[in-house]
Order: C-alpha cells, then structure tokens, then sequence
C-alpha cells in the first residue's frame, strides 16, 4: 500500500507512480548523468523531454524515437525553460516528472597564483546550478499543480543532482559545492510546499562517476 513508502498521499492500495508511460522533462540530457537518466526512463517505457543548451542533445533524443523530444534549453532563461515544460505537456499530454541534471563544476581557488577567485565564474556556477534548478523547479511545478492528480493524489515528482560537495567540498570547489549545497537546503521547504499539490521533491547528491 502507499504506507509502505512512507507517503503523505492516501492509502488506498495504488502503487507509487509508475514510469511506464508517464512523461519527463530531463534538463541537461544531453549527455552524461542526464542521457543515462534520459535513457534509463525511456527504457522502462516513459516518454522523455531532453532540455540541453548543448544541441548535440538532439542526438541523444532521436534515439528515442516517438518517445523522445528535443529543445534547446537554458536553465537560466525562463522563457526557454517555460517552453520545455510546454513542450513536454504539448508531446505527451503531460509533466509527470522534472529531472534537473544541468550543470557546470568549475575548479578554481579562493586566492590562486594569478589573484583572488573570479566573480564571474562563482556568479556563473551559482546561476546555473542553483538558480536553473530553481527555474525548472518553479516552472514544472506550476504545470504539475494544475494538472488532474492520480486517484493517490499525486500529480508528479521532481528530482534534483546535488553533489557530496556540498557536504565535503574540497580545494577549488568552493563555487560548485555553494551551489550544490544550495539545492540540498532548498529541497525540504520546496518538498514541504508542494506536498499539497501532491508533487514530490526529492535530491540526489552523487560522488565522482
């Protein structure tokens, strides 16, 4: 039953949602950790939205087939990001599921040999890591809260990449490990939030790989 995950949802014997044709947008699909997940779900039978500022992107997406979509995507431009969760809703009929796998992770020093860490760079990394998770967020959530729920109340889930730098940043990373340990401490309040939507908000935070 649905106590058996520890849900908020009701209990009424349905199963968590499933990934078999359900549809998800996967920012940063384009390669790496985004285009195994990207693959993974289409694998198990979902239908996939691969949002990449990389257009080779669109390679990943074709392999797919009828199951998959591409769009050019910045995860810090709300107008490209409100298109890929359109688009999602659009192809599929749906926004069952956000992944957020857009990322950079520059390495760079507080003080180095040529002088004191850019700001750039750290304003830079902060943006797209933090604040394009929080677009996406923001963005398919809005879509998620507006569309019928599931007999459990559901209506979708979100899933972040945070990193264990946010918890063991090392030497150079101080950037990266900000802005991955500010998706760790806004996934709870955000999870807490959406809850009464029945969108479940959730963060990974990976090793090296």
């Amino acid at each position: 039953s649905r106590a058996d995950y520890n849900s908020p949802f009701p209990s009424n014997g349905e199963p968590p949602m499933q990934i078999e044709k359900h549809a998800f947008l996967v920012a940063g699909g384009g390669s790496g950790l985004g285009a195994a997940t990207a693959q993974r779900l289409v694998s198990e039978g979902a239908n996939v939205v691969i949002a990449d500022v990389n257009d080779a992107g669109g390679w990943v997406a074709r392999q797919f087939g009828d199951q998959g979509r591409f769009i050019h995507c910045d995860v810090t431009d709300e107008a490209q990001v409100q298109a890929a969760v359109d688009l999602c809703a659009s192809a599929f009929g749906a926004i069952h599921g956000a992944i957020n796998c857009a990322g950079v992770a520059p390495g760079e020093r507080v003080v180095g040999k040529t002088g004191p860490h850019s700001l750039a760079s750290f304003e830079r990394t902060v943006r797209i890591n933090l604040v394009g998770t929080f677009n996406v967020i923001r963005l398919a959530a809005a879509k998620m809260s507006a569309q019928p729920a599931f007999a459990s109340g559901e209506r979708g889930v979100i899933v972040n990449t945070s990193s264990v730098a946010s918890f063991e940043g090392q030497i150079g990373q101080a950037a990266y490990a900000a802005s991955k340990g500010g998706i760790v401490s806004m996934t709870l309040p955000i999870a807490r939030e959406l809850a009464r939507f029945g969108i479940r908000v959730m963060t990974i935070a990976p090793g090296l790989f």
